[in-house]
């Protein structure tokens, strides 16, 4: 990142001296689970915890990101916040380093990469022509919307989740991801297909999670095993003190991305939606430029690129979402 090495260091500094900054580091600050404790010795998640990751191909991403549009002139002259950002050089972004699916900085060549910082590259493309030129502020849960009201950053990628109490203080762009509830069971698995399928099963749940409510909602002759940890959860699914595992898709995708060969996810998603927006200024003329952008990569099917080479590819998901639509 041509503009942000400095800045992107100290943060890395700071992430490294916060630790465990957030109960949901692994996979966004909109996951429902807690961060995994240690496994207890001899357990099956205790071993497979260390095999290795599926990786991003990094070339990939690097190549879409470097091919992303840019507006031109006059959409950025239309936009008090964009030709800010334009006349500064680069963009402030609110951003999470953390996040196996979405935003993980790699410490070998110092670069963001997931698919919310691939959409924050492509919009920094977008506006200055090169997707290099930001800045990034690490961010956390407690943190998205000060950084937002105080002027430190531009904009929040962080797996946001739009709720009426935030759009009270912030504006949103989007949604432009959502999630909901999916069932997670050993590879090989083909008796649960659904939800209808947990009847009678036994379930593992995260306790402090929707999981419990919306299980007890949907699958009421399911029985609930609540876990304090994701990884406590998975542990005793592949022990098979339990049938399945619920809890928020994206969760379990970076499940099966850690631990490859271990996991598959049975049937639709179901519950809830919970739908990410794009963080901005409280009633910023942003909303409107951004939310243009976000047509644009979904109609030329960068979006669609970026979800397969971040998420899609790695978790063995071959059926790419439909982006849900963009609010006016």
């Amino acid at each position: 990142m041509k503009n942000s090495a400095s800045k992107l260091m100290i943060n890395r500094r700071q992430a490294l001296g916060l630790g465990a900054v957030s109960a949901v580091a692994a996979l966004g600050l909109a996951a429902c689970g807690n961060t995994p404790a240690p496994a207890p010795a001899g357990s099956a998640a205790g071993s497979a915890e260390e095999e290795t990751p599926v990786a991003l191909d990094a070339a990939a991403y690097d190549k879409l990101i470097a091919s992303g549009t840019t507006a031109d002139d006059a959409a950025i002259s239309a936009s008090t916040w964009a030709k800010k950002i334009k006349d500064a050089g680069s963009i402030r972004l609110g951003m999470t380093q953390t996040s196996t699916l979405f935003s993980l900085l790699d410490e070998k060549d110092g670069k963001l990469r997931g698919f919310d910082a691939g959409l924050a590259q492509l919009l920094t493309r977008y506006i200055l022509g090169d997707e290099g030129k930001f800045e990034v502020t690490q961010v956390t849960s407690d943190t998205r919307e000060s950084v937002l009201q105080n002027d430190t950053v531009d904009a929040v990628f962080a797996t946001y989740s739009i709720t009426d109490d935030r759009k009270k203080i912030i504006s949103f762009a989007g949604p432009y991801y959502q999630s909901q509830q999916s069932i997670l069971v050993v590879k090989g698995n083909e008796d649960i297909k659904g939800v209808d399928d947990l009847a009678g099963k036994k379930v593992a749940v995260q306790s402090g999670s929707t999981g419990p409510s919306i299980m007890e909602e949907l699958a009421p002759d399911a029985t609930l095993q609540e876990f304090k940890t994701d990884e406590e959860a998975r542990s005793a699914l592949l022990q098979k003190r339990v049938d399945a595992y619920v809890i928020d898709r994206n969760m379990l995708l970076g499940a099966i991305i850690k631990q490859p060969g271990k996991y598959q996810l049975a049937g639709e998603p179901f519950g809830p939606i919970d739908p990410y927006g794009i963080g901005l200024p409280l009633g910023s003329d942003a909303v409107a430029f951004v939310n243009g952008f976000l047509k644009q990569i979904e109609e030329d099917g960068t979006w669609e690129e970026l979800w397969k080479i971040t998420i899609g590819d790695r978790a063995g998901v071959d059926e790419v979402p439909t982006p849900p639509a963009i609010e006016a």
